[in-house]
């Protein structure tokens, strides 16, 4: 999958990527849809991956939840690396999905006055 914006939150612990049809199978793997566009909801990538922990999560409302965490490889201008983010129905929300400080120690410096610096179709200086 290519393109998925995302937002930085320093705030948020762990990562999250907005899904759906979440369903736990045997073998400690877990099948979901990642909603591709918000456009278009009928794009849609089934995936199936190894579950490498659950837990309770509390949400910005402050409620808990049981999410499944996954793990998966990112790539944010030249660099590549792996993560772990959680999986959950961020329909609501603005951004399918949230990039947590955990995600982003020891690669990334957060600046906070900049925006959007990798923006699709944005030339790279």
């Amino acid at each position: 999958m290519r393109d998925i914006r995302a937002k930085v939150d320093t705030g948020a612990k762990s990562s999250s990527l907005h899904v759906e049809n979440i369903e736990e199978l045997p073998g400690n793997k877990v099948q979901f849809e990642v909603v591709l566009s918000r456009k278009d909801s009928d794009k849609r990538k089934r995936v199936c991956a190894d579950i490498s922990r659950h837990t309770r999560v509390k949400s910005t409302s402050g409620e808990y939840a049981k999410r499944y965490f996954v793990k998966t490889r990112i790539k944010i201008g030249e660099i590549e690396k792996e993560i772990e983010l959680n999986i959950t129905n961020r329909g609501a929300m603005i951004h399918r999905m949230l990039l947590g400080r955990t995600s982003l120690e020891g690669t990334f410096l957060v600046d906070v006055s900049k925006k959007e610096l990798l923006k699709v179709g944005k030339k790279q200086s």
